[in-house]
């Protein structure tokens, strides 16, 4: 036993080569590594085991990665332009900033002249200018009369009235081919007194409008008339001479004529029933407005018996009771024009009523009158007068035969290039209905004494527009054994019995 356990322990106690070789060899192993020789063998190794070449699809996680790659510079361009429009903004804050500074708050009140011109409905430009200074305290300029005042100046020029054919011929330049005697009238005309007159109604008109701050005359209405002319023919005929526009009168009625008018007319407040120019009527037929007055006047007197109806409203009704019943009175005597039928002229009220003894010049009512318009001649009568501080004025049967267009509400010319000659002292001795074919035959000879009408040019033919009659209906034919219809004309009637004899009446007798 000892001896082999001496054996062991010098066993023990040897080299130990095995550990040592080991420990050599992880270390050249460790070393190696740092080597080309392991790429080398790696290299060698993978192309031992290399399979054959195949199509892989590609993993998932590439898919995965290109997205997000493209999602990535899909966010870097939003990102770079949304800085681009916030530079842009922030340029544009920056520069309207500098032009509109802050204002700094008020420390007194804007002194200073503001002004303003602008165009009126009346066709008038109208210039304002407000001064404003400095003052006391409130209380104080609320009690002075000259803290807040205002001044009003209207200016308007006052024409001058064409009196030379070169004049004249601005407004119809073949005046003097449609009338060729006319240069030779106009040489020695005069301007007529009415023209001044005319401008002075409409001035005095303006100036009492503009001192009560009402509506003013319009621009158009200011300036209206071209001129008035006197003329006088070699013959001695005086010719009223007038350039203007031409507005519409609708009115006028006539039984006799036209039994039958629209519901809006005989129901019209507006509509007037008479024209100036009237005649006896010659029929029993009656007018047709006189249904419409009838109406009125039985409203009247149901508003004047309402307890209700204030005393001022009754001293209304009753006048205009009165004066419905004095117009049903003269439509049972009279007939007169119709506008929409008959053509005829309007001369202001106050030349047509003046007097002839100081004016033998001025147009009176049923002067026989003509219009010029372009290359038409048209017959007239002079048939109603107008109000007196405009002129210019037809019937709607001319102003149609002129412009299609016109209307109760639409003038068929607005410029002054209408040329009306009226024809002083020729009206008729007694007023019948209209006759165009008598007014267009009188006209024509008229004309004849001032020169006559140019070559090639005559005057227009009016037509009668009246609705005609129905015609009677003619009698049923007799059936063989009845008795004729004594309702029937020419048919023959039954003798009258013998009358008894009646003893005479004795007078009533009649309080005194």
């Amino acid at each position: 036993m000892d001896g082999q356990g001496s054996h062991n322990q010098r066993r023990n106690k040897g080299f130990p080569w095995f550990g040592a070789g080991f420990f050599v060899l992880v270390c050249g192993g460790f070393c190696l590594l740092f080597t080309p020789v392991p790429g080398r063998l790696k290299q060698e190794l993978r192309e031992l085991v290399k399979p054959e070449s195949i199509l892989v699809q590609a993993d998932t996680s590439d898919i995965e990665r290109q997205i997000r790659a493209r999602y990535d510079a899909e966010m870097v361009a939003l990102r770079e332009k949304q800085e681009q429009e916030l530079a842009a903004l922030r340029k544009a804050q920056a520069e309207k900033t500098e032009a509109t500074p802050e204002v700094p708050p008020p420390t007194d009140v804007t002194l200073g002249t503001v002004s303003d011109v602008r165009q009126l409905r009346s066709g008038i430009p109208f210039k304002t200018e407000v001064n404003v200074t400095k003052g006391g305290i409130a209380s104080v300029e609320r009690k002075d009369a000259a803290s807040y005042t205002a001044s009003y100046q209207l200016n308007l020029k006052a024409p001058t009235p064409a009196k030379t054919i070169t004049e004249l011929e601005t407004s119809n330049k073949n005046l003097s081919k449609i009338l060729p005697g006319l240069p030779a009238l106009v040489e020695k005309a005069e301007v007529s007194p009415w023209f001044y007159k005319l401008y002075d109604e409409k001035t005095t008109r303006i100036r009492r409008d503009a001192n009560t701050l009402n509506e003013l005359l319009t621009k158009h209405n200011l300036y209206d008339c071209e001129t008035m002319l006197h003329l006088r023919a070699a013959s001695g005929r005086k010719v009223f001479f007038l350039q203007a526009e031409m507005d519409v009168v609708s009115d006028g009625s006539d039984g006799d004529r036209l039994p039958t008018m629209p519901d809006e007319i005989v129901n019209s407040t507006h509509y007037q029933p008479y024209t100036s120019y009237g005649w006896p009527k010659k029929t029993r037929t009656p007018n047709p407005l006189i249904a419409g007055f009838e109406r009125r006047i039985a409203a009247g007197q149901k508003e004047l018996e309402d307890k209700g109806t204030t005393a001022e409203r009754k001293t209304w009704l009753r006048d205009r009771i009165a004066m419905l019943k004095r117009g049903i009175e003269d439509m049972k005597a009279r007939s007169f024009l119709i506008a929409e039928y008959d053509p005829f002229i309007v001369i202001p009220v106050s030349i047509i009523t003046a007097n002839s003894n100081s004016d033998p010049f001025a147009p009176r009512v049923g002067d026989y009158a003509v219009v010029v318009h372009g290359e038409k001649i048209y017959p007239a009568i002079v048939g109603d007068g107008g109000p007196t501080f405009k002129v210019g004025e037809a019937s709607l049967r001319m102003a149609r035969e002129i412009n299609p267009k016109s209307s109760p509400y639409s003038r068929p010319i607005s410029d002054l290039t209408v040329t009306y000659l009226v024809f002083s002292g020729s009206r008729e001795a007694e007023r019948q209905p209209p006759d165009y074919v008598k007014w267009r035959q009188k006209c024509h000879e008229l004309l004849g004494e001032m020169g006559g009408v140019g070559e090639g040019y005559s005057l227009h033919e009016w037509q009668d527009l009246l609705p005609k009659p129905a015609p009677p209906e003619p009698p049923a034919p007799a059936v063989p054994g009845t008795p004729p219809d004594t309702s029937a004309p020419g048919a023959p009637v039954a003798p009258a019995a013998p009358v008894t004899p009646v003893a005479p009446i004795a007078p009533t007798a009649v309080p005194e």
